[in-house]
């Protein structure tokens, strides 16, 4: 070790590099120095880390690239175990990973191995003193790391503010509509309700799901909700006298203080409320506590999508909802398909012991409507039926859907 002028006077340093040329280099540098005094040289991350805690230097010299872990592991253990000590890492590549990396595990220096002699003293001198210090060739790389950076965020944030300003167009107003699906009695097709689905008129082309997966990307799904929730329950003034609307909201909107004000309007018996079954319920008593008064009120509550997945089950059973819908899933098909049947099947003899409504989706043939009329199924609605239409004002939905498909009604 070295033995120059006053030890208090003097920079403590530790060199830790796997390559014994470079260290003894480096250990050479450091004790010909008068400012300078060597407390230690480590050959790979762990004798490094050993050395710092022992020795408490005030500048460490540390290979990127050695055993143990590397430099970033040195840089890390350090500013736990002996936190006055600066890091400088040394590194022969020009890896601008490698370099973000141990910036980021809080080096105070980054130079290049091939740097001159007095440019390592001097960043172990300015290191020493707090200031940070970048070799010329790795300031080039960090830069060129955080413009591209910056570059990349801007894209990022331009596309946000895009998409924002599209999702936020859309609950001014602007592209939102309502389409109505007729709900129909099996027996003889005539509409007794009729469903609202949202349709959006705005480019992108893209159907209602991504849509509604858009808004919530950008934090605007719950307002989303009710926007389309204050614009369906506007078509209940056309509705013919006897009819119902239906209505979906996700369960985290149903217990929110716009959607319980909307529901509260007059004539809520006409209105089923549809909680879908891919949607999770957080709290199943604040979600019965928030719908309490509109069912009081005459208001429905349906489960949605029944039969796709075993989260319906369990709305069913803890909800126990006025109306439980088939999915499409369950529906499809079911003429040639007893594993359907028997599920379908199940479902209609539960909606019977409950007092529930049972409603089929997605009704394409006809087929499935012969087989549900046969499994009990009192109502439906499908592109068989009647597909959804945006009405325009003014328009009678009676009038809208009087042609319901004579096979449906024979």
């Amino acid at each position: 070790m070295s033995a120059k002028g006053n030890a208090a006077d003097r920079i403590r340093v530790l060199v830790a590099d796997d390559d014994p040329d470079l260290r003894e280099a480096l250990v050479h540098l450091v004790q010909e120095q008068p400012a300078l005094d060597l407390v230690g040289a480590a050959a790979d991350a762990q004798q490094a880390i050993a050395l710092a805690t022992q020795h408490r230097p005030e500048v460490a010299l540390v290979d990127v690239q050695m055993p143990g872990g590397g430099g970033a592991r040195v840089a890390r253990e350090a500013r736990f175990r002996a936190p006055d000590t600066k890091v400088i890492a040394l590194s022969a590549y020009d890896d601008r990973d490698g370099v973000m990396g141990m910036l980021g595990a809080g080096v105070t220096g980054y130079i290049s191995k091939h740097a001159a002699p007095q440019e390592i003293v001097t960043a172990i001198r300015r290191c020493a003193n707090g200031e940070a210090t970048l070799s010329r060739e790795v300031t080039v790389s960090v830069i060129e790391e955080i413009a591209g950076r910056i570059r990349t965020r801007k894209r990022e944030t331009d596309a946000f503010r895009q998409r924002t300003v599209a999702a936020g167009g859309i609950l001014g107003g602007d592209g939102l509509r309502m389409a109505l699906q007729p709900i129909v009695d099996l027996g003889d097709c005539h509409v007794e309700g009729v469903e609202a689905l949202a349709r959006f008129t705005i480019h992108p082309d893209w159907g209602p799901q991504q849509w509604f997966d858009e808004a919530e990307a950008v934090g605007l799904r719950a307002e989303l909700e009710q926007a389309a929730l204050a614009m369906a329950l506007a078509e209940v003034e056309r509705l013919p006298d006897g009819w119902f609307l239906s209505v979906n909201l996700s369960p985290d909107v149903a217990i929110s203080d716009a959607a319980i004000r909307c529901l509260e309007r007059p004539g809520v018996d006409r209105l089923v409320v549809e909680v879908t079954e891919h949607a999770r319920v957080a709290d199943y008593a604040e979600l019965l506590r928030a719908l309490a008064d509109f069912r009081a009120r005459g208001g429905k509550l349906a489960i949605d999508d029944a039969g796709a997945g075993f989260a319906s089950l369990r709305h069913v059973l803890v909800l126990l909802p006025d109306v439980i819908k088939l999915d499409m899933s369950l529906t499809q098909g079911i003429d040639s398909d007893r594993n359907r049947r028997a599920l379908a099947s199940a479902l209609v003899s539960f909606a019977s012991e409950t007092g529930a409504t049972i409603i089929a989706e997605g009704i394409e043939t006809e087929g499935e409507l012969n087989t549900l009329r046969s499994l009990g199924v009192r109502h439906g609605q499908g592109f068989f039926l009647a597909r959804p239409r945006m009405l325009p004002p003014g328009q009678d939905p009676a009038e809208a859907f009087r042609e319901i498909p004579a096979a449906a009604a024979a």
